[in-house]
Parts: structure tokens; sequence; C-alpha cells
């Protein structure tokens, strides 16, 4: 009896430690080509920036224009990535292969539904669009060329977002990598040949841009069929799945565009305070979106793990991995930390040359490292709950972290607080509040809904 008592240790701890190194290694597997196909994603603009920026400040300017719209569109919709990922990787978990795989079509059929929607939108109402923004009468030409002509892109952009969604449910994240590079060499190719070789201007960037983005869709469509065909899933339109699909990604739609008002009060707000706040702020949050983009690829794999695990019944699973993608966030957002106050001499000249904007953006930039290792749970618990399926619970969340941001903000500026106040109360409110209530949900049970399909809760 003795000698099994003693001998009980060893064993114990053995699983445990190959059980956590296997764990690091899926988070890794999954995190890291998410997190370069994320990066290649905002490449796209800023090559056409870069190409059509030579035409003249005109193109340029419609260009941003434009570029805001679409912009703006595809993190609106990106639900149909994160509610795909969800539904898709729980059926993997339950052992229903070909049951995922047709969630997954459902909602690539919803994306092109929608996209078709916003398509006929965009095309017909771009010139209104344009007018909103009060452009100038020399730019406003080429922001509409491009909006309408891009507007043929948009159903195959978010048939990518969906079927991204559906490979990362699979556990893929490796193909969405291939895709969005190959997508991005492919546009600057296209666009460069449009616009110079057949000398179509600001009209070739953005033909070469839908060109591409259709290219990207086709890959994924090929990927997706022959996953069908593999597992014997039908192909056709399921109107029921595709209700199923929209009602699954109704309320991450709400988390979105509340998060979108929240960065954009954030944005007036700076702009209120004068031009070396608004341009110190702009190149502050290009930063922080830029480390987000790490961190945003640890939610992912958290999505597709959880989403696995609870459809699998694997409750323990479900927890163990969220602590260990925990420990990974707030580790990544400490590193992040130290080297934004760092590195400090070192980037802020590449973004401006004014002495005002170089000392504002360094104060405000040690607020941004404060916080990091804050964004970093906030990212994953945030993860989790989509992988689980708590849209519910974040759908009622971030309209109250809007009014605490928004009365946050309000008191800032009525006291007359500058924009290192804005990120010190605002941006800090803005992440705590979201980590308190986060972590509160993690902590319970509510969100714990094993099985192929997520039952409502409360």
């Amino acid at each position: 009896m003795r000698t099994t008592v003693e001998s009980d240790p060893r064993p114990a701890r053995e699983p445990r430690r190959r059980t956590g190194r296997a764990q690091d290694r899926e988070i890794l597997r999954l995190a890291v080509p998410a997190f370069f196909a994320l990066v290649a994603e905002p490449l796209f603009i800023l090559a056409d920036a870069a190409i059509v920026g030579h035409l003249g400040t005109p193109e340029l300017a419609g260009l941003g224009i434009a570029g805001t719209v679409l912009t703006t569109l595809v993190n609106l919709c990106v639900f149909l990535a994160y509610a795909t990922t969800a539904g898709v990787a729980r059926l993997v978990g339950a052992g229903d292969r070909r049951g995922a795989i047709r969630q997954g079509v459902d909602g690539v059929w919803l994306a092109a539904l929608i996209g078709t929607g916003l398509l006929v939108v965009g095309a017909v109402t771009a010139p209104w669009i344009v007018d909103a923004f009060d452009a100038s009468a020399t730019a406003a030409p080429h922001a509409t060329t491009y909006l309408r002509i891009s507007s043929l892109g948009i159903p195959a952009m978010l048939i990518v977002l969906a079927a991204t969604g559906v490979l990362r449910g699979l556990q893929d994240t490796r193909t969405p990598l291939v895709v969005a590079v190959a997508g991005f060499g492919a546009n600057v190719a296209l666009n460069l040949g449009l616009v110079y070789g057949a000398d179509l201007g600001i009209a070739g960037s953005a033909w070469g841009t839908v060109i591409a983005q259709w290219a990207m869709a086709a890959a994924y469509l090929v990927v997706v069929v022959r996953g069908a065909r593999r597992h014997d899933a039908p192909l056709t339109p399921d109107f029921a799945g595709i209700r199923a699909s929209a009602a699954a990604g109704a309320p991450l739609f709400v988390r979105t565009v509340s998060l979108r008002a929240i960065l954009l009060i954030g944005a007036v707000a700076a702009t209120r305070m004068g031009d070396t706040e608004i341009a110190s702020h702009q190149v502050a949050w290009q930063i922080w979106t830029f480390l987000a983009f790490a961190l945003d690829a640890l939610a992912i794999a958290a999505q597709a793990i959880v989403g696995r695990a609870l459809g699998a019944g694997d409750v323990a699973g479900a927890r163990a991995a969220t602590r260990r993608m925990l420990a990974w966030s707030v580790w990544t957002g400490a590193v992040f930390a130290v080297v934004i106050v760092a590195a400090r001499p070192l980037y802020i000249p590449l973004f401006t040359g004014d002495p005002a904007v170089r000392d504002l953006l360094g104060l405000i930039l040690l607020a941004a490292a404060a916080l990091q290792p804050l964004a970093g749970p906030v990212f994953v618990l945030d993860g989790v709950l989509i992988g689980a399926g708590d849209g519910r619970f974040l759908a009622l969340m971030m309209p109250a972290v809007l009014l605490v941001f928004a009365g946050t903000v309000a008191v800032v500026l009525g006291l007359g607080g500058g924009l290192v106040a804005l990120w010190w109360w605002g941006i800090g409110a803005f992440m705590v509040a979201r980590l308190v209530l986060l972590g509160l949900r993690a902590r319970g049970d509510a969100w714990l809904v094993t099985g192929a399909t997520v039952r409502k809760s409360g």
C-alpha cells in the first residue's frame, strides 16, 4: 500500500505535463497561422493605397473614403466567421463531421445572400454614401468609382469570411493563411497591371481587388465543396439552416456594432481636442490594432478549441484550455507592454516628424502599454464565449460596456481632460469593464452548454 501511495505522484504529474504541452502545441498550431492571415487582410487596402497614391492626391483621398466604407462593412459582418466557427467546431467535437460541413455550407449561403443585397445597395447608393463624407469635388468622383466597382466584390468578401469560419471550426487555420497570402500577391499584381499597364487609374485598382477577392472566394469554395462531397453533405441551400445561421450571428452583430460605436466615440472625442490629438490618437490606435492581431489569433484558437470541446461534452477540457490560453494571453500582453515602452524611440519617428505629436504619442503609448496585460485576457475570454456559442450574453454585455465608455469619455471631456486622460480613463474603463464582465461570466457555468447544438442559456 505504501509503495502505491509513494509512486502515485510521479505518474499523476506526467499526464498533466503532457496535456499542457499538447494544449500549447494545439494553441500554436491554430493561432500562429491565424495571426499571419489576420495581418494579411489589412494589407489589401495598404497595397491599394501605395499604388493609387502615385496617381494623385484626389485619387488617394477617394480611395480613403471608399476604403473606410468597405472596411467598416467587413468589420460589421465578421459575425459570419465567428458564428460559423463556433457552430462547426461544436459539431466536430460531437463527432458529426457531415453536420459540421452542412452548417458551414449554410453559413456560406447566408454570406452570399447578404453580400448580394449589399452589392445592389452599394452600387446604387455609392454617390449618396460618398456625399455623406462631405468629400471634395475632386475626390468624390474617384470615391464613387472605386466604391461602385468594389461593390461587385462584396459577396466574395463575405463568402471568404464565412468559409474562413468553416475551416477554423474544422481546426484548420493554415488554409486561410495560404489563401490570404496568395490573394494579397494577386491583388498587388493585378493592381499594378490594371492601374498602370492598362492605364485604368483608380478603376483599375478597384477591378484588381474585386478579381482577387473572387479568386479567394473561389479557392475557399473549392475546399468547402470537396469537404462536402467527401462527407456526403448537401450543397444546396437549406433555408432552415440559413435562418439558424442568421439567428446565431445576430447577437454577434449587436456585439460588433457596439464595439464599432465605442471606437467611433473615441475617435470623435480625440478629433474635438485638436489636430495634434487626433493625429496622435490615430497612430496609437493603429499600433494597438496591430498588436490586437496577435491577441485575436489566440481568440480564434479559443473559438475553435472550446467549441470542439463542448461539442464533445468535455467541460473539463474546455475549462483547462481556457486557463491555458488565458496564461498565454497574459504573458503575451506583458511582452507587448515591454516592447511598446522600450521601442518607442525606434518606431515613433517612423510615423511623424512633428515634435508635438511625438511627445503626446509617447505619453499615450504608456497607457496603451499598461493596458496590454488586460487586453490579452479580454480577447481570449471573448473568443472562449464566442466558441461556446454564448452570443446572447455578449450581445447584452457590449452595449453595457458602450455606456460605461461613453460615460467615462463624457466625464473626461467635461473636466477638460486631454488625450492622455482619454486613454488612461476612457480606454482603461473600456478594457476593465470588459474584463470584469467576461471574467465573471467565465467563472460561472451558464456558458458551458454541451452537445452538438447550443440551447438558450441565461
